[in-house]
């Protein structure tokens, strides 16, 4: 199984990316699981336009990138339990998160997804995310694998 996290934000190094490789490290076991930043000249240009054209730069980036299942990470998404989010990765090949921008998702990006889920009713910052979602991503394989840390 391939994981791929996609997200707009620029690149660093912090405490949030320490944690979240150690989670990678834990989900290799059982999966591959990279992370993606993605930041251009185009995104910047266009946040600093206007919500249109920043999601339009999220959608162009994005948009090549939609092979295998894909999953969009939105507030308007699917509120799902870890039981269900383990379901939900199980028996896929490929599977791609999408974070959007600081002016998320196009509508019509989010019906190119498999799938739209809501981490939380919480906003996050996207380092904190990108943090919680592959500890998700380590507890699912831990459920699907019947592993003893979620219990």
């Amino acid at each position: 199984m391939k994981i791929n996290i996609y997200a707009i934000i620029k690149p660093s190094r912090d405490d949030f990316d320490t944690l979240i490789k150690e989670f990678i490290k834990m989900s290799s076991k059982y999966a591959k699981v990279e992370v993606h930043y993605i930041f251009n000249k185009n995104i910047a240009k266009a946040q600093t336009i206007g919500q249109k054209e920043a999601q339009q730069s999220y959608s162009d980036v994005y948009e090549p990138l939609l092979k295998g299942y894909n999953i969009a990470l939105d507030v308007l998404g699917k509120k799902v339990d870890s039981y269900k989010f383990a379901d939900l990765i199980d028996g896929k090949n490929v599977i791609n998160f999408f974070i959007g921008g600081a002016f998320g998702f196009q509508r019509e990006f989010l019906k190119k997804c498999d799938s739209i889920i809501s981490l939380s009713d919480l906003t996050m910052a996207h380092k904190v995310a990108n943090v919680v979602l592959t500890e998700q991503i380590f507890r699912a394989l831990a459920i699907k694998n019947n592993h003893p840390y979620h219990k």
